[in-house]
């Protein structure tokens, strides 16, 4: 089959031939891929910068957000079938520990995740788990779900915890409402009515965040924090979720929360630095988010077969895997960029 290896970091991927998967396992699933999307993380695996954390041998196939069709099944399989349209969890994971038992397997002890740490889905076909596979309703096609996988399984993760604190007439402001944030958006409308208020540089975010059911939005453009206060009553927001975590977007959120409030942070790249007298004198907290769990994803589905959630995406052969990565480096994809065999 074909595969976008990366052979050698801080170099470009190629497109090689290699060996079809194989079932090894009574739970192994293979799917035949039909849409794998491309993530910024994807670029910081080629520049290196998470060699440290997985230790993986190169070269190796990238793409860790996979949606498709199953075309193969181990013995014990009995939550998919052959032929069945399916989006998979980012991670494989053991379903023994107890992590896993507690629903929590993002943490798995035993994991792996494909894509980042083992061969992803910028192939013709990827090999899997039952543990991993969600059957998609038969309203939604893999091609456009896939960025769900970990882009969307983000963002949900990180509001859904929010969600279930905030109450009516609570105010969540939502720092970010591009590729991850438009989704938190979404999220947040579907499953809270609070109060919602949105941050961007992009005025088009803005607006397409106020047709996804923002109340308010309020562009940064260096007076933010004050037109966040004004919105508040000056007491902030009970709940701050932050999809940019670098370039002041700290700074900003933490002057916009409230007493006793919950600062979710999902991007990141900057450096969070409070004085620990501030923390505890308003009891504020932070709360770190990484990709959901199954259960989480198997709820966004949910969503998204209910029409609460859509993505936008600009497709790609998976022969133009680089342009798909030049585009996504300039910034100049449109929505979330998919690579389909």
């Amino acid at each position: 089959m074909k595969a976008v290896q990366l052979g050698k970091y801080h170099s470009a991927p190629e497109l090689q031939d290699v060996a079809d998967p194989k079932i090894s396992g009574p739970l192994d699933v293979i799917v035949k891929i039909g849409g794998a999307g491309v993530c910024r993380t994807d670029l910081h695996i080629i520049e290196g910068q998470w060699e440290p954390k997985t230790g993986v041998e190169l070269p190796y196939t990238l793409g860790h957000e996979n949606a498709g069709w199953v075309v193969e099944v181990g013995s014990a399989v009995t939550n998919v079938a052959v032929g069945d349209a399916v989006i998979l969890h980012p991670l494989v994971t053991c379903g023994l520990c107890r992590a896993c038992r507690d629903g929590d397997d993002v943490h798995c002890l035993a994991s792996k995740f494909p894509g980042v740490d083992t061969d992803g889905g910028y192939a013709e076909y990827l090999h899997t788990t039952a543990r991993s596979a969600i059957k998609l309703d038969s309203t939604l096609q893999p091609v456009d779900v896939a960025a769900l996988a970990d882009a969307g399984l983000t963002a949900y993760h990180a509001v859904a915890k929010a969600a279930r604190k905030l109450r009516p007439g609570d105010k969540a402001l939502v720092i970010g409402a591009g590729g991850l944030g438009h989704i938190g958006v979404q999220v947040l409308r579907a499953l809270s009515s609070v109060e919602m208020i949105v941050v961007d540089r992009n005025a088009a975010a803005l607006a397409l965040a106020a047709e996804l059911g923002a109340e308010h939005t309020v562009l940064a453009d260096g007076h933010q924090v004050e037109a966040i206060a004004e919105l508040t009553g000056g007491a902030g927001a009970e709940a701050v979720i932050d999809f940019v975590g670098e370039g002041g977007a700290l700074e900003d959120g933490v002057a916009s929360l409230r007493r006793n409030g919950d600062y979710y942070v999902i991007g990141y790249g900057g450096t969070l630095n409070v004085p620990t007298i501030d923390i505890i004198s308003a009891e504020i907290n932070f709360i770190g988010n990484l990709v959901g769990s199954y259960n989480d994803l198997a709820e966004l589905m949910v969503l998204a077969a209910r029409g609460k959630v859509t993505l936008h995406t600009s497709s790609y052969p998976l022969a133009e895997f680089a342009r798909a990565l030049d585009d996504l480096d300039a910034g100049s994809v449109r929505g979330r960029a998919i690579l389909v065999p």
